[in-house]
């Protein structure tokens, strides 16, 4: 006969932080559908009342994970009091993807893998996860525009078609190594855009 053991679960503050640092975990290595509140519960090392009084319901959990990625994931955007590469390293550095050793398959974008997983155009997270790749290339064009390309809407678009596209087969293959790929391609349209620019601020 098995003896059971009771799961754990942690007393005292910082069960929000808890439950979204566990959604993140679970999330990208499973997916949004795979994961159960209970499981979601158990890594959090919380109670299921606790987990549905920060968040009411799964799409507010997956609302709250995809808010969470935001700022690390978007390029970032000039600023004349931050010190900031230059505009073209800024546009290549989208792609200068980091994967840490791990045994985990290789989930590629975490807003694509929510709009494949969630199709319905009108569901809170599908939208959230569309804004995002909006913005993403909005502020792609922003960084083109500083450098100085005739046409920075057409470039922005260009490379956040091109990130997606790395991201999406980097998935399919479990490897991160197709960003090498497509960084080499952006190098030559943002070269190719950059041609007959004078020297942009950094």
């Amino acid at each position: 006969m098995t003896e059971s053991h009771p799961v754990r679960r942690r007393r005292g503050r910082g069960a929000r932080e808890r439950i979204l640092k566990a959604a993140t975990q679970l999330f990208t290595a499973q997916g949004v559908n795979a994961t159960g509140m209970d499981q979601l519960s158990t890594v959090a090392e919380v109670s299921k009342r606790t987990l549905y009084t920060h968040f009411p319901s799964k799409d507010e959990l997956v609302g709250a994970y995809l808010q969470s990625l935001v700022d690390a994931l978007l390029p970032v955007p000039p600023s004349p009091d931050r010190p900031t590469p230059s505009p073209r390293e800024q546009l290549l550095a989208i792609f200068d993807w980091k994967r840490p050793e791990t045994t985990a398959p290789f989930r590629g974008c975490p807003f694509l893998n929510v709009s494949a997983e969630v199709p319905d155009p009108g569901h809170s997270a599908h939208q959230l996860a569309a804004a995002y790749k909006r913005e993403f290339a909005r502020r792609l064009t922003d960084i083109a525009r500083q450098a100085g390309v005739d046409d920075p809407e057409t470039l922005g678009e260009q490379l956040a078609l091109l990130f997606d596209g790395a991201a999406a087969r980097g998935t399919a293959l479990n490897s991160s190594h197709t960003a090498a790929c497509a960084r080499s391609i952006a190098e030559s349209l943002v070269d190719a855009a950059l041609v007959g620019v004078g020297p942009a601020s950094p």
